[in-house]
């Protein structure tokens, strides 16, 4: 039987024997020493008694003890569960509910779970380094991790995700890429990571670099282009409005980037024209990567990919009408993505997970189409979002919140370009009859219950809200008047 999951990122390691694979604060860690760490990790959460499936929270940065504590974690068959930067204490909790124990390398009182143990990082790794290969102990049909996005409700919904899916990743298992992952692979030599290695995306792409024979150099936060410059790196994850601030830069003071090879833009659609503009300045280097936190990677577009395009999707791909039977190519109709990796529901949510999660199928709710060379294209969505630093979060609470203040009558909310964040939300108020709302009051009670990302950037005060022929509102006349 096949080992599950991380027995192949422990082969990684020890393959990798003393070669360098992470620099980290001025240190250069091996492959060896890595794999000494992982170990040390695992006997501290077994001394703890953490074994299958216990919920285990990392509240951790980028290090290679944080990447370590990961690993082991799924070693002993754990539920991992990421915490990302940016909740509101509210939203927290709701993460941490149900999990005993946080890891954690933040400081003492930086939040945790209410009720469970807090072992620290360094406390974690003062257990023995016992020199035998981790038995990995993780289960195929057990939840490997929960990774959030933003519900519907305002609170955080958790993507659950199985060893069996996990070890079924592409990451990890070159004879698994496809084509535009291969190439991507070849050029990350040196790949920058930053935020947390519990994100998805930065530990997927962190675990191909490792795969392909790289090494991962750490910034937190990233100053791009410096980060690029002083870590030599020759590939790292952006999103769009990074990227686009790395033009800006470039173009107004250049630096040396002509190490840089890679850059994958993942979390929110890449125009056409700043694809171009970003090829103008940076050279061919932008991969773009399509995705959700419920399937994982579902198709990418190469340097030599058409603007707009997101390349043929490896993934089975079906192409649906509102009555759900499939279009032919050329046709625009809602994405479903079947994956080796997809999740297998939002933790605790089957009524939720009913509507995306169908017949083996994740209904995206995303619009596009497929060419005549099997090209994918993005033309909407179904779904009403906004995607803020390449988090997704739902128009529904920011607009109930601001429709329950006394001064509002209705509130509507869309998503409008933003060069710091991508997107941001833009805000049509109908004013309360005799009210004058103060806006700057009403972003601070949405920052304050939703968080900072929620808060509209834009307000606009409106007599009325525009109506479709069918007498519903009409959002896409209102983004319009953005």
């Amino acid at each position: 039987m096949t080992e599950q999951f991380p027995g192949a990122v422990l082969d990684i390691l020890d393959a990798a024997g003393g070669r360098t694979v992470f620099e980290h604060a001025g240190r250069e860690v091996s492959g060896a020493a890595l794999l000494g760490t992982v170990r040390r990790a695992v006997n501290g959460l077994r001394g703890h008694g953490v074994g299958p499936g216990d919920g285990v929270a990392m509240l951790t940065g980028v290090g290679p003890e944080a990447f370590a504590a990961i690993i082991a974690a799924h070693v002993v068959g754990a539920r991992v569960v990421g915490v990302r930067p940016g909740l509101t204490p509210q939203q927290r909790q709701h993460v941490l509910r149900d999990v005993p124990v946080a890891v954690t390398d933040r400081p003492p009182g930086a939040g945790g779970p209410r009720d469970g143990l807090v072992l620290p990082l360094d406390e974690l790794l003062a257990s023995a380094d016992d020199g035998a290969r981790p038995r990995v102990l993780a289960r195929p049909g057990d939840v490997a991790r929960l990774l959030h996005t933003s519900g519907s409700t305002g609170l955080p919904k958790a993507c659950a995700q199985t060893y069996a899916a996990m070890t079924a990743g592409w990451a990890h298992r070159p004879d698994a890429w496809p084509p535009a992952v291969r190439e991507l692979a070849g050029r990350l030599g040196r790949f920058l990571v930053f935020g947390t290695l519990a994100s998805q995306v930065m530990m997927e792409y962190g675990l191909l670099a490792l795969a392909a024979g790289g090494t991962l150099v750490t910034a937190d936060p990233p100053d791009l282009p410096g980060s690029l410059v002083r870590h030599r790196a020759t590939a790292s994850v952006i999103t769009v409005a990074r990227l686009t601030g790395l033009v800006a830069a470039q173009r107004a003071s250049p630096v040396d980037l002509g190490g840089l090879r890679a850059l994958m833009v993942s979390g929110s659609p890449l125009e056409p024209g700043r694809l171009r503009e970003a090829t103008e300045v940076l050279g061919p280097v932008v991969f773009h990567g399509y995705g959700q936190t419920e399937t994982g990677m579902i198709s990418m577009a190469t340097p030599d990919d058409p603007p707009g395009s997101l390349g043929v999707p490896p993934v089975e791909l079906e192409i649906r009408d509102p009555s759900g039977r499939p279009v032919p190519h050329g046709s625009d109709g809602e994405l479903f993505a079947r994956t080796p990796s997809q999740s297998c529901g939002y933790w605790q949510e089957p009524g939720l997970s009913a509507e995306v999660f169908c017949e083996g199928w994740v209904r995206t709710r995303d619009l596009g189409r497929l060419d005549a060379s099997g090209r994918l294209w993005l033309t909407g969505r179904a779904r009403d979002v906004i995607i803020v630093n390449a988090n997704v979060y739902y128009a529904g609470p920011v607009e109930r919140l601001l429709a329950g203040h006394p001064s509002v009558a209705e509130a509507y909310v869309v998503a409008a370009p933003d060069d710091r964040t991508g997107e941001a939300v833009h805000a049509f108020v109908v004013p309360a009859t005799g009210h004058e709302p103060d806006l700057g009051a009403l972003r601070a009670l949405v920052a304050r219950e939703l968080g900072e990302e929620c808060a509209p950037a834009r307000f606009t005060l409106i007599g009325e809200v525009p109506l479709t022929a069918a007498g519903k509102p009409d959002k896409r006349q209102l983004a319009g008047k953005g």
